[in-house]
């Protein structure tokens, strides 16, 4: 049974919108989740996610993250998209420590799903 699985990845231009979706287990539904990126050449890093719904700054006020919890799904609603934003996103459980957003926590890993923008 996959644990995290992601998608709604792809191709956008500048300035247009993805929605990420996660679905995950059922057992994942008392975990802290968010989303972490990471760039060719550049380490992951962590995007929006946590109990206090952390955000980058690099994408405060463009992406909002939500979660379904009778739908078992977290959500990642990128708009005003740029060049910049292109990475691999990853889904990312966690147990402890909810009110930060830091891969040194996470215990479970989706498959990651691409985003490519394009000016």
């Amino acid at each position: 049974q996959v644990q995290l699985e992601e998608s709604g990845g792809g191709s956008a231009q500048a300035g247009g919108s993805l929605r990420l979706s996660c679905a995950y287990a059922r057992g994942y539904s008392a975990y802290c989740m968010g989303w972490f990126r990471q760039a060719p050449g550049k380490e992951r890093e962590g995007v929006a996610g946590g109990a206090g719904r952390y955000y980058a700054d690099s994408v405060k006020g463009r992406f909002t993250i939500s979660r379904d919890g009778a739908k078992n799904t977290l959500y990642l609603l990128m708009n005003n998209l740029k060049p910049e934003d292109t990475a691999m996103y990853y889904c990312a459980a966690w147990r402890d420590g909810c009110f930060v957003l830091t891969q040194a926590l996470v215990s479970r890993w989706g498959q990651g799903t691409q985003v490519t923008v394009s000016t």
